[in-house]
């Protein structure tokens, strides 16, 4: 058995997402895209911040996700905040439609990268965090940077 290597390249990630929500599980899917989409995809113009995905009718579409022009697409360039379809198996987009219709759940795109030469989106299955909750993350966050820095501090004297 050969070890195949995944050539992964991100192109765009979704920072705020960990932040604002709670994310449960993740999807891989790929999408379906135009010409000049991909050339500029490879040109790292891609915005991922206000984008979520939609379940409807057995499909899925992403939403609001903001691809740049390309500079050399002319006439043919793409809009850029059109919807684009993602690609998933039956019963995966089935799972995906009862937890979207579960009550505060939301399906959020985490990261847009190549693999191996195709493109790729990162779904998450999200809850909405309260601002509460971020403020408890934040100092669990400080916590462990305060104990993390005692260790070391306790091990450079020793």
């Amino acid at each position: 058995m050969t070890k195949e290597k995944t050539g992964q390249k991100l192109i765009a990630s979704n920072k705020t997402a960990h932040r604002d929500y709670e994310i449960t599980d993740t999807y891989e899917a790929g999408i379906v895209l135009t010409g000049t989409e991909v050339k500029a995809l490879r040109a790292g113009k891609a915005n991922l911040k206000d984008s979520y995905a939609v379940v409807g009718e057995g499909e899925i579409f992403l939403r609001e996700m903001h691809v740049g022009h390309y500079e050399h697409g002319n006439r043919y360039n793409h809009d850029p905040l059109r919807p684009r379809k993602l690609l998933l198996h039956k019963r995966e987009i089935r799972r995906l439609y009862g937890k979207s219709r579960e009550k505060g759940l939301s399906l959020i795109p985490l990261r847009l990268y190549f693999k191996n030469s195709v493109v790729k989106v990162e779904i998450g299955v999200g809850k909405g965090k309260k601002l509460h909750d971020r403020r408890q993350d934040i100092k669990r966050r400080e916590e462990r940077r305060d104990i993390s820095r005692t260790f070391k501090s306790k091990m450079i004297k020793v």
